[in-house]
This record gives structure tokens, sequence and C-alpha cells, in this order.
């Protein structure tokens, strides 16, 4: 096991014992400030195509966002875990398109979306972000390899202020985001 892996190992367990000392209550307001904060960015206004995350309990929820920007006209497109290593983006056109899947995550049951270069803003959770964008997933990989397929589209970690720390360890297949937006203006 490599220096990096463990570094990143314990930051993960630094971040899941944050998140357990702020209810849901505060963690549903918080996610209701990013929410606000995405719904005013002039990316997400402009963009017809946008992809983002069906939310875990322990992320910035994005359940509502989904919905929201379905009935603004836009293209949603979800992520669903087609084995250990890959995501496949389906579009999503409302809750009855949603099953768990094989984490007993909530996703997409559609057709895998197959016109990645129309992708223009993609939402990305995360367990820590840095000010330089560099982002620690939960350790699967699974968003770094899907990112490295749409050079194009705008990239924004979203993350509770908690989760943003001065620096997160990276290798070469780390994707970098444009921007992270918390509950925090910054």
């Amino acid at each position: 096991m490599s220096d990096l892996h463990t570094i990143k190992q314990q930051l993960r367990r630094v971040i899941r014992q944050r998140k357990q000392q702020y209810p849901t209550e505060q963690r549903e307001a918080w996610s209701k400030e990013i929410e606000q904060r995405l719904l005013q960015h002039p990316r997400l206004q402009a963009a017809h195509v946008v992809m983002l995350y069906y939310a875990l309990d322990d992320e910035v929820d994005t359940r509502r966002l989904v919905d929201t920007l379905l009935k603004e006209g836009k293209t949603v497109i979800l992520p669903k875990c087609v084995d250990k290593e890959h995501i496949e983006p389906r579009q999503y056109t409302g809750p009855g398109d949603l099953a768990e899947g094989i984490y007993h995550l909530l996703e997409p049951v559609g057709r895998p979306y197959r016109n990645l270069d129309s992708i223009e803003l993609i939402i990305v959770p995360g367990m820590s972000f840095d000010s330089e964008g560099h982002r620690l997933g939960r350790g699967r990989g699974y968003y770094d390899r899907f990112l490295a397929q749409v050079p194009q589209a705008y990239k924004i970690g979203v993350c509770f202020d908690f989760q943003r720390v001065e620096q997160v360890p990276v290798d070469d297949n780390d994707r970098v985001m444009d921007e992270v937006i918390s509950n925090q203006a910054r």
C-alpha cells in the first residue's frame, strides 16, 4: 500500500468523522444554500446538458435540484455504476427512472447517454476538496475515469465547508475541478 493511498484513506476517515458531527437537519440546510448558489451560477443557467448525481444521505443533497433542472427543460444526466470500475451516464426523465443499483443507491435505469461531447457541465460530489480544485473521492476512481472522457465539460465540485482542506493528496489519475462550491462563500 502506497503512502499516498494511506494518506487518502486517513483524510477520508477524518471527513467521515466530521460529517457525523453535524445533524441531518444542518446538512439539509447547507444543501439548500449550495443548491441556491448552483441555480444562480451562470454556467448552470446557460447549460443545456447537465450531469449531476443523485445524493447519498451524507452528501450535498442534489435530489431536489435534479427535478428542478428537469422542469427548467434541461437535459439531466445521472451516473449509473455498471461494474466495479465504471459509471455510465444515463438520461433522467423523472423519479420513475430510478431503481436501486449495485451499491444500493438510487440510479437511473434508462438507456445510456452516448453523446458525451454534449455534456456542458458536471456537478461532482467528493469527500474533500482543496482551493486548487483537487478532489478526494470515495476511493474507487469512478469519477476520475469518467471525467477523463469529457474534457470539454465544466466541472463544479460540491461539498460542505467542513469538507474543504488545505491540500488534497493527488496523483496523475485525479481530475481537477474547475470550481468548488460549498455552503460558505469564498
